[in-house]
């Protein structure tokens, strides 16, 4: 951390107004923030918990791969992909997540990059070339940062309310879809998240991570994507029950 954070507070001397660069500390996710420039990309500020970043952050599953084939992996880079900010501004991120020898999870360093003044811009152009045209760009001022229980219960109630039928109407395959959604969200990478989605979804804790553990057993056996030397596509989950126990896992 004390090598890292400087670079976020050299960047900040040169980065756009509309690039974010944040460090988190991946042992303490409820405060996980420890440095950021321009935090106002995302609406956030040192000290702030990591499920308050975008939306559709893919770097959560590579953050969690199994120790083993992390380790193998070393520090890993994801980028490019796109996210969707707190107040609903498409951004551009990129993720490395840097690990300790035995290849547990420690840190992140993540760019996101606010595609809102440059899709204005683009507007702006095409109106000067071809005239009014209909093209809105969403805005709005961003929302203070929720707390932690806030934002564990909006993606737990959002990966339920998409499956669009009540907890008691649905199979085994629709919560488990559920829990993969949570997953992907990055919900289990907070302490005492698995009980409760456990208990939004009718289930027992345990049944969560038989769930988590089968959904890392198919990406497993999933065709191996080629890699490039700037991008690990590794999206194993390290959170099936024994693995995190053994682990020491932050979602026990």
């Amino acid at each position: 951390m004390s090598i890292l954070r400087p670079v976020v507070d050299l960047m900040a001397q040169i980065l756009p107004p509309n690039t974010e660069l944040v460090l988190h500390d991946l042992t303490h996710p409820d405060t996980s923030v420890i440095a950021i420039a321009n935090g106002q990309v995302s609406g956030r500020t040192v000290g702030s918990p990591i499920l308050s970043g975008p939306k559709d952050d893919q770097a959560f599953a590579v953050a969690f791969a199994t120790t083993t084939e992390a380790s193998d992996e070393g520090h890993a880079m994801v980028g490019v992909y796109p996210t969707v900010s707190p107040a609903g501004t498409p951004l551009k991120s990129a993720t490395v997540i840097f690990r300790s020898k035995s290849g547990v999870p420690l840190a992140a360093l993540c760019a996101n990059v606010d595609l809102q003044m440059l899709k204005l811009v683009h507007a702006w152009i095409g109106r000067a070339i071809d005239g009014p045209s209909n093209v809105t760009v969403n805005g709005g001022a961003h929302t203070e940062t929720a707390d932690m229980d806030t934002l564990m219960a909006e993606i737990i109630e959002s990966a339920v309310q998409n499956l669009g039928k009540p907890v008691l109407l649905m199979t085994k395959d629709e919560k488990s879809k559920a829990v993969e959604e949570m997953l992907r969200r990055g919900l289990f990478i907070v302490k005492g998240s698995v009980p409760r989605a456990a208990k939004a979804l009718g289930l027992s804790r345990y049944t969560v991570y038989n769930y988590l553990e089968e959904i890392r057993q198919r990406e497993k056996q999933a065709p191996p994507k080629r890699k490039s030397s700037t991008t690990v596509t590794n999206r194993a989950s390290v959170l099936g029950q024994a693995t995190a126990r053994k682990r020491g896992s932050v979602a026990d």
